[in-house]
C-alpha cells in the first residue's frame, strides 16, 4: 500500500486541476495535485513538500476532506485528499504538462486518473 496525499486547492470558486505528463505513468489523466508521503511525514506536511515541488505552488489553510483506496494493476494506493486554499505559484512543472481552474460541476469532462474519482464525486455531492 502506498500512502499519497492530494490537495484540493480553492481559488475563485474553482479548483486547481492537472494533467499527467504524458511520458510519466498514467499520461494523459486529470488529477489533484500531490505525492507520496515519506517515511513519519504528517500528512499535511507530505503535501505542502509534494506542492512546492511539483508546481512551486504554495497553499493555506489545509483540511482534511476524504480518502479512498484503489487497487492499480501493479500497486494499491491510499490517497488522502485535503482542501486548501492557493496562496501562489510560479506554476512551474515537473510532472504535469497542463493545469486548468476548472468549475467542480465540470470536473467529470476530464479524462481523470481512477484514484482521483472518488474525491471528485464526493466533491460534486457536497456541491
Amino acid at each position: 500500500m502506498i500512502d499519497v496525499v492530494c490537495g484540493i486547492i480553492y481559488k475563485d470558486d474553482k479548483v486547481f486541476f492537472c494533467r499527467r505528463n504524458r511520458s510519466k505513468q498514467m499520461g494523459g489523466l486529470w488529477e489533484f495535485p500531490g505525492g507520496k508521503l515519506e517515511s513519519d511525514e504528517m500528512p499535511e506536511n507530505a503535501l505542502r513538500r509534494e506542492l512546492l515541488e511539483e508546481l512551486e505552488m504554495e497553499v493555506t489553510d489545509v483540511n482534511y476532506f476524504h480518502t479512498c483506496v484503489h487497487q492499480y494493476e501493479e500497486f494499491t494506493i491510499r490517497l488522502s485528499a485535503y482542501k486548501c486554499n492557493f496562496l501562489r505559484s510560479t506554476f512551474r512543472m515537473t510532472d504535469h504538462d497542463k493545469w486548468d481552474w476548472v468549475d467542480i460541476g465540470a470536473l467529470l469532462k476530464k479524462n481523470i486518473a481512477p484514484a482521483d474519482l472518488p474525491i471528485v464525486e464526493k466533491l460534486m455531492k457536497e456541491q
